[in-house]
């Protein structure tokens, strides 16, 4: 095994093992004739029986289209019921996750009592972590709305409860959409882009990255950045080095799974700044990068020794976390969604 220890793999594949038993184990793909005896052996183990190709896993639904040999994972149902705990089933659709030109902040937050005893009705952090669920699960499309909307957890007011709604509104219209994979090669390809101070507290920027393996998306953030930048240049360079620092860690992954080939060639990454691209793959510091600070510059290390490589992108084929851009949607829906 490589760079871990192996006690600790086998404690791991022990509690997969029970985790597997307690939640009722599935298979996603008909499983070879060898199989036959780990099964057999594993009944032996647990009390189980085979119900054949699984259909829903913890609200997740498994579409099968085997002529087309794609599989897709969908929570309609789970959205069904997400409108109905908050009686938005027959809301106006939106077209949006996140309306463009809103700024959400610190100062929209409850400031006398009657203003907070008003919102303690409103189960606001349970309601992002409804949304928080479905993001992580199928829909990396509200990746960035639902980032936005959870930094007002511990004092949310009325325009933060205005956006959770909307992108309730968002899924209403969009419930149907599907991660479907198998319609592409298998290869490893990602992305990143950035919002420049989307925080108008901090002045703090936002970075966002996808990774994509057989058509569909497998990896995607977006996340504040933790420094303040005061150039796009600047920002773009950030996002891409948390980027190249996720694949890193995707390509040790599946390499140690044995079941992506050519994990040993460069990971491409898109990134639509020319400056950050340039930055990437430039050794020296320039004037106008001297002052960022070095642990992002781990990004040329990366790319100097093959791991990763920085690509020039143009910004209407950018699939990241500007949601407020229609463009962004409509070239996500038709690679990721249907």
């Amino acid at each position: 095994m490589n760079d871990v220890d192996s006690d600790q793999w086998i404690k791991a594949m022990d509690l997969e093992m029970e985790s597997m038993y307690s939640n009722s184990v599935w298979t996603l793909v008909d499983a070879p004739s060898h199989l036959t005896d780990i099964k057999e052996w594993l009944a032996t183990q647990f009390q189980m029986k085979d119900l054949g190709n699984a259909q829903y896993v913890l609200g997740i639904q498994i579409v099968r289209n085997r002529k087309n040999k794609t599989l897709a994972m969908s929570q309609t149902s789970y959205m069904d019921k997400m409108l109905s705990r908050y009686k938005m089933q027959n809301f106006k659709k939106a077209l949006l996750s996140y309306r463009y030109g809103i700024h959400l902040s610190k100062e929209q937050c409850p400031k006398t009592p009657q203003e907070v005893e008003d919102m303690s009705n409103i189960s606001y952090a349970y309601a992002v972590g409804s949304l928080m669920y479905a993001m992580l699960c199928t829909r990396p499309d509200i990746c960035y709305s639902v980032g936005i909307v959870s930094r007002y957890q511990s004092n949310p007011g009325r325009d933060h409860w205005t956006a959770i709604k909307n992108i309730l509104k968002y899924l209403r219209r969009t419930k149907d959409y599907m991660l479907v994979y198998g319609s592409k090669d298998l290869i490893l390809i990602g992305y990143t882009d950035s919002d420049f101070q989307t925080d108008k507290d901090a002045r703090k920027s936002t970075s966002g990255s996808v990774f994509t393996l057989n058509g569909g998306a497998v990896v995607w953030r977006s996340i504040k950045q933790s420094c303040i930048a005061d150039s796009t240049m600047e920002v773009e360079y950030v996002a891409a080095c948390e980027a190249a620092k996720k694949a890193v860690w995707l390509k040790k992954f599946l390499t140690d799974l044995e079941g992506v080939p050519n994990m040993h060639l460069s990971i491409t990454l898109y990134c639509d700044n020319s400056g950050a691209v340039a930055n990437s793959r430039e050794p020296r510091s320039h004037k106008r990068g001297k002052h960022i600070e070095r642990k992002y510059h781990l990004i040329r290390e990366i790319v100097h020794r093959g791991d990763v490589t920085v690509t020039k992108i143009s910004s209407g084929k950018t699939w990241l976390i500007r949601l407020q851009k229609l463009s962004w949607l409509k070239c996500l829906r038709a690679t990721y969604m249907v």
